[in-house]
């Protein structure tokens, strides 16, 4: 048997917690019957009411699809 040393689990818990939050938005969105409040959106993201987030670059918005 080879020992090969780059096969090796990778955990990144930072990534899996993003990957958690992003998926508790989508799920939230995809049940909702209209657009998330911020409120709604701060909720599921844990953010504490008071919390100031400061972002360098503008959030992108991705307008719903209607129909195909």
């Amino acid at each position: 048997m080879v020992d090969d040393q780059l096969n090796v689990p990778l955990v990144d818990a930072e990534l899996l917690e993003e990957v958690e939050l992003t998926t508790n938005l989508i799920i939230a969105a995809s049940e909702a019957d209209t657009m998330l409040s911020q409120a709604a959106v701060d909720d599921l993201l844990g953010l504490v009411e008071g919390t100031v987030v400061e972002l360098n670059r503008p959030i992108p918005f991705q307008p719903a699809r209607r129909g195909a």
